[in-house]
């Protein structure tokens, strides 16, 4: 899940990788703070700016169309944070953990405070925290085991702001043929980004979209961050968006389930995830980004530590 990507371009502010981290780096790459119009608050000036990037393709207008059943974009430039627990479960690599995040949604700076580490069957309290502080990802204590801070930074950021996020610079969407989803028609779009963007330009996110009512029912992710070239080709995961709130004037999934997806299908269950104590009005310690002494930091993908 590659949604946290790391953006190295200072146009793109997404990141994605996999759903990656934010400014200049991240896998979600960082925003340049817009300067509003004349009589402009400075979050109508950036919605302004990115209806006009969305509305210049079909498959921008598609996405536009579930930002604003998910509450728009003018909401969303007007939340200067997003925060709240995450939660992820993944069998296959035997790990799961809770963390505290903490957003700041113009930079993609993001802080993590550790809740709960373990595994599917079994998580215990745990200390520690890993963050993104617009040069380095870093993590404490160091030997924190199946956490890369790199590519966990911004990852939960980004699902959870979905489709929010595809509204930033640097992305380029592409229509697909209608598909359904457990019975029900969706508009398809896919959105990709530019070689040499970030640790993993190879990431796709395909957003299935509500005919009748916009919102997001679920996405398709590839994730190439730091991944071995596969023979028959990278795997992709169906990843379901459920149990919506609205918060702050946005609405978001609260629940998401994960299936491999192949041969055109869903396939076995791979993974689950969980979002609460959700805002997008919550201050951001920037005291939080001061890395522990003592912790690690994460070096680009094939760079070692040091390099």
């Amino acid at each position: 899940m590659n949604l946290q990507k790391i953006r190295t371009s200072t146009i793109f502010s997404w990141h994605a990788a996999a759903l990656v981290l934010a400014v200049c780096l991240l896998p979600g790459c960082s925003q340049q703070s817009a300067q509003p119009d004349d009589g402009m608050t400075e979050a109508q000036s950036k919605a302004g700016e990115a209806r006009a990037r969305l509305s210049a393709s079909e498959g921008g207008q598609l996405v536009l169309r579930a930002i604003e059943a998910h509450g728009g974009l003018e909401a969303w430039y007007s939340a200067p944070t997003s925060s709240y627990s995450w939660e992820y479960s993944n069998a296959g690599s035997n790990r799961r953990f809770k963390t505290f995040l903490v957003a700041d949604n113009a930079t993609r700076r993001i802080y993590h405070k550790f809740q709960t580490l373990g595994t599917p069957e079994k998580t215990e309290p745990f200390e520690g925290s890993f963050a993104w502080d617009g040069e380095n990802a870093w993590i404490s204590p160091p030997d924190v085991e199946g956490i890369n801070p790199r590519f966990w930074a911004a990852t939960g950021f980004y699902f959870e702001q979905m489709p929010f996020v595809l509204a930033d610079p640097g992305i380029s969407y592409e229509v697909l043929p209608d598909e359904e989803l457990d019975g029900v028609p969706h508009d398809m779009v896919k959105c990709s980004f530019g070689p040499g963007v970030g640790d993993s330009p190879g990431d796709t996110y395909t957003l299935y979209v509500n005919k009748d009512t916009g919102m997001v029912s679920a996405l398709r992710y590839i994730v190439t961050y730091n991944r071995r070239e596969r023979p028959d080709g990278p795997r992709e995961t169906l990843f379901y968006y459920e149990d919506y709130v609205e918060v702050d004037g946005l609405k978001v999934a609260t629940h998401f389930n994960g299936f491999w997806f192949e041969d055109g299908k869903k396939s076995e269950f791979k993974n689950e995830a969980w979002a609460s104590d959700i805002s997008f009005r919550r201050p951001f310690d920037e005291s939080q980004l001061q890395m522990p002494p003592g912790a690690r930091i994460e070096p680009p993908p094939g760079q070692a530590q040091g390099d």
